[in-house]
């Protein structure tokens, strides 16, 4: 059994006003030190710690720190769920989180979004560590917002958060080097469109950067290489894919790949350092990188019977996740990508009636 101090004050004053005593602390299992209590508990499934931290006070500590979730990602125990942000049928913004790995591999809608970010659209929407990041965003009736809001999967809750440093809406958002990236979209004034907005989650501040290399309608965006890609669109001029690609090292944005971009004409996703991109022009096709051949292969056709258009990628472990509208899933596992042709062999997750907007969609470890 483990003791903590607790101090208690003399009533009768003094140079020894402050008395000390130890009172033991229950341990985390009886009959355990705590260290091996922790390699027990941190083999429980995620799904159960809604369930844990009923269990006691100390329980319920350590499933709301930070302590759990480094031991369970440093012996790789972590388990990822996807959230996929949504539009419903009332224009209303809505959240669903999908298991993977469970056996009854299902959708289910997170309750009590923040209301105040309810009926926005153009929001941003990201992961960092164990948190999630709902920011910014605007209405017909309502410009652009800096507010921020977080949920912390541990503790299930929402808190409002630092704003950004610019109200912006329709942006780009990832995550590069433990920072938060918000860039471009729209805002209050002409210089929104060319800018970023970094979070740092150890100094819990936003900082503001300009680039006139980006501009407003950013598409689609990934991370590959230690960069940021972001496409904005076709030139009004060429009709070429436009897309720049952030250098960390000069903390510039530059012109991407032309032979890179010329493939990108959809939904990307990295997947061990190769970029896949979901082709929605005639069906859904998926198409792979061959950074060495500079060139873009097809992995193969996905049933339309199972998707539905305009889709967005996710990627845990070597499989992809392509979710459409209503949240239709296919699961496509590309360990041996590019070793076949023709309809590519996949699985589902069970039809839904709903016809729900797919936003976006992240994945969340803990």
């Amino acid at each position: 059994m483990q003791e903590v101090s607790i101090e208690i004050e003399n009533p009768e004053g003094g140079s020894e006003g402050i008395s000390r005593m130890r009172q033991p602390q229950e341990p985390l299992i009886h009959g355990l030190p705590d260290d091996i209590a922790l390699l027990c508990l941190a083999r429980v499934p995620r799904e159960y710690y809604t369930v844990l931290k009923f269990v006691s006070r100390r329980w319920r500590d350590l499933v709301h720190g930070e302590g759990l979730h480094a031991h369970r990602k440093k012996h790789n125990l972590d388990e990822t769920w996807i959230y996929a942000l949504c539009r419903d049928k009332f224009e209303q913004v809505c959240c669903y989180v999908l298991d993977p790995n469970s056996s009854r591999r299902s959708w289910k809608q997170m309750r009590e979004l923040p209301s105040r970010s309810l009926l926005r659209k153009g929001v941003g929407f990201e992961v960092l560590g164990k948190r999630l990041y709902l920011m910014g965003g605007c209405r017909w009736s309502e410009d652009a917002t800096d507010e921020t809001y977080c949920y912390d999967a541990s503790k299930n809750s929402w808190t409002e958060a630092n704003p950004l440093s610019t109200a912006r809406c329709y942006f780009a958002c990832e995550v590069l080097g433990q920072k938060i990236y918000a860039i471009g979209g729209l805002g209050l004034n002409s210089s929104v469109p060319h800018s970023w907005d970094t979070y740092d989650p150890c100094t819990n501040n936003w900082t503001s950067h300009s680039d006139g290399n980006i501009v407003p309608e950013i598409e689609d965006s990934f991370v590959l290489g230690e960069k940021i890609y972001i496409r904005c669109g076709r030139s009004a001029v060429t009709s070429q894919v436009y897309a720049v690609v952030y250098e960390p090292s000069s903390g510039t944005w530059q012109h991407a790949d032309a032979d890179m971009v010329s493939g990108w004409q959809g939904p990307a996703v990295v997947v061990d350092d190769t970029l896949y991109v979901l082709d929605e022009s005639s069906g859904t096709r998926l198409m792979m990188w061959e950074k060495d051949l500079r060139e873009w292969v097809a992995i193969g056709r996905l049933s339309p019977l199972l998707t539905r258009p305009p889709c967005k990628l996710v990627a845990v472990g070597k499989s992809i996740y392509v979710i459409g509208k209503g949240r239709s899933t296919v699961v496509v596992d590309v360990s041996n990508a590019g070793n076949g042709g023709g309809m590519m062999v996949s699985s589902s997750i069970p039809k839904l009636t709903s016809n729900d907007e797919i936003i976006n969609c992240k994945c969340l470890s803990i």
